[in-house]
């Protein structure tokens, strides 16, 4: 729908069901979080909160909560997007079916963004602490901006079609920021802002940034999206939302999306930082302290009936998954056409999105060889882990796409089965050791730090997994409980881990105790703290394994050896995925909250019967 404003759209959701009004007041700290959190998981309506402690301004939760909700949203656009995205992967498309590709250049072009200053007087000013002050997770370092678009311009080539829209998580107070004159901004330098950053601190001039909050929902859906190479965020934002984006130029030379409900402008100084988080985030646990740029606020605008609009970052499954899923169905192919030979990727979300890839490529080379073996999808696994954000995972399964046409990495199961029954941990695991992993991810051995590996797997199936464990499957004293979680993936209670060279010891009494065992149809071992919670389901499994591990540090393997600087192993792989010392703590909701809002779904409150 072509939406002129956040209101529009709220009232658009309401009257078609798929909004509820939360008329009592609710405190901003915890408590709209967990509302949210609990509602998202019972896949309920997007939320509007009337009444926030503290502040005058209503806010809107959960709008991109459902697939079906973000598809209604946008159901005047979506086709056309989806064929404008596709031509810009893949122009030829437009010459093989002209008719179905005729109308995406006048959709490109109709979303031009549009430069008026006749909006000007629809702002009002407000402060920062004026802003609904929510706080997510109990050890948050303060309130954040969860659903910003922050707009930044090269400095050599200023203007909005080089500009740059992104959403990088914003700390609106807390720590040493001073209150209202200074807030923070967390972002890392590879980024569309980072490398505009870089370009102003080389000329010594501070970064103008604009953050908007707020305005169509096709605003903070081109924040996040992954373009194609020279499709502006704000022609996206444009085209998907049926109308061109709106904006014009303040008195201080700050841009303002005329759109929006609030627009926060400030100056990034060179090396000026400041303390930012710790941040619940969504590998499933708080993001830490750390310097981050500071920003030095200017003016904090505001419409008439302005909604503030924010979500919830956590483990997933949430709200931002589902804003995964109407990515990926509006891009599509984009990522797989930029790399020869890669059918398809998925970020595992239920790992915490950036920890584990998923691919399917194609193996052609050597097609006369009698056994099969991962070579062109080696070739693939390098492209992936130097493209964008992919290059932050830390684990990369790769299969071959001849060996099953219908293996689908959205399944996590069947893929990691499919993979478990045909690797060879001989020859087909490839490390990436003292390389950068991504910034939230502290299972490596510092900020940034840690590596990578592949598992790469082609050819015929060469085992069927054990599902059940032999009686005469047994384990050392110190190891007291265990379960098969997956078919060939078995997880074990180890004792709490205390540092690396007492768990050096716990995994080499294991692999010397399970090598004399017939274990060759079992594939993976996952040491862990709770055995019950992590071979309760696929998600808690690839959860704990990919999160909670580093892959040089962490894996190992029964009977292993070094054969050319190439590790391998003839048992099975051993990944030790128990809680170190320096990971992050995980998330874990306030109970006493928790049963404070209990008072929201009782008989004639706004949340009955949701």
């Amino acid at each position: 729908m072509g939406y002129q404003n956040l209101a529009e759209c709220v009232a658009d959701l309401e009257r078609n069901g798929h909004l509820i009004r939360i008329k009592e007041e609710v405190d901003p700290y915890l408590e709209m979080a967990a509302i949210h959190l609990r509602v998202y998981e019972k896949q309920g309506p997007a939320l509007l909160f009337e009444n926030i402690k503290g502040s005058k301004f209503p806010a809107v939760s959960n709008l991109f909560g459902t697939l079906e909700r973000s598809k209604f949203m946008f159901r005047d656009s979506l086709a056309k997007v989806e064929n404008l995205v596709a031509l810009r992967s893949d122009p030829i498309k437009a010459l093989k079916n002209p008719f179905k590709y005729a109308a995406s250049g006048l959709t490109a072009l109709s979303a031009l963004p549009l430069k008026q200053s006749l909006f000007k007087n629809t702002f009002q000013k407000t402060t920062i602490s004026a802003i609904p002050q929510i706080v997510n997770w109990p050890m948050d370092g303060g309130p954040f901006v969860t659903m910003p678009q922050v707009y930044t311009e090269d400095i050599d080539k200023p203007g909005v079609m080089n500009s740059n829209l992104g959403m990088y998580r914003i700390q609106l107070s807390g720590n040493d920021y001073i209150t209202d004159k200074e807030i923070g901004l967390h972002y890392q330098l590879h980024r569309g802002i980072g490398v505009h950053q870089t370009k102003s601190n080389a000329k010594g001039e501070p970064l103008k940034v604009s953050i908007f909050v707020g305005g169509p929902p096709s605003h903070p859906l081109a924040a996040v999206m992954p373009l194609p190479e020279g499709l502006s965020e704000l022609t996206f934002a444009g085209a998907m939302g049926n109308r061109r984006f709106r904006y014009f130029y303040d008195d201080e030379g700050f841009c303002i999306s005329a759109d929006a409900d609030f627009v926060i402008t400030g100056t990034v100084y060179p090396n000026e930082n400041k303390p930012e988080g710790p941040f619940g985030d969504h590998l499933g646990y708080y993001s830490l302290t750390h310097q981050f740029p500071l920003m030095k606020v200017h003016n904090v605008y505001h419409k008439k009936d302005a909604i503030w609009s924010f979500t919830v970052v956590g483990r997933p499954p949430q709200e931002d998954t589902s804003f995964g899923a109407l990515i990926h169905e509006i891009t599509g192919s984009a990522i797989p056409s930029e790399i020869t030979g890669l059918k398809e990727v998925n970020a595992v979300d239920a790992a915490g999105v950036h920890p584990l890839l998923f691919a399917i490529g194609s193996e052609r080379y050597t097609p006369y060889l009698k056994e099969k073996k991962p070579q062109e999808i080696l070739t693939i696994a390098n492209h992936i882990l130097g493209k964008n954000q992919l290059s932050l995972a830390k684990y990369l399964f790769i299969a071959a796409r001849e060996d099953d046409e219908r293996l689908s990495t959205s399944d996590i199961s069947k893929f990691l089965q499919h993979m478990l029954e045909r690797i060879d941990f001989k020859k087909d695991l490839h490390f990436y050791t003292n390389t950068t992993i991504d910034t939230l991810d502290y299972s490596g051995d510092g900020l940034n730090a840690g590596s990578k590996v592949v598992f790469a797997a082609a050819g015929e199936k060469r085992r069927e997994l054990m599902a059940v464990l032999p009686l005469s499957f047994n384990l050392p004293t110190e190891f007291d409980s265990f379960k098969i979680a997956m078919p060939g993936v078995l997880a074990i209670k180890a004792d709490k881990y205390q540092d690396a060279l007492s768990a050096k010891k716990d995994i080499e009494l294991l692999k010397s105790h399970l090598k004399s065992q017939d274990l060759a149809t079992l594939q993976l071992i996952v040491v862990c703290d709770d055995v019950e919670f992590t071979a309760e389901n696929i998600n808690n499994l690839v959860w704990v394994a990919f999160t909670r591990s580093n892959p040089a540090a962490d894996i190992d393997g029964v009977d292993d050896f070094m054969v050319n600087k190439h590790w391998g192993c003839n048992g099975p792989l051993i990944i030790d995925a128990r809680k170190k010392p320096h990971h992050a703590p995980e998330l874990i909701k306030d109970i006493e909250v928790e049963k404070r809002i209990d008072r929201f779904w009782q008989s004639g409150a706004s949340l009955f019967g949701i």
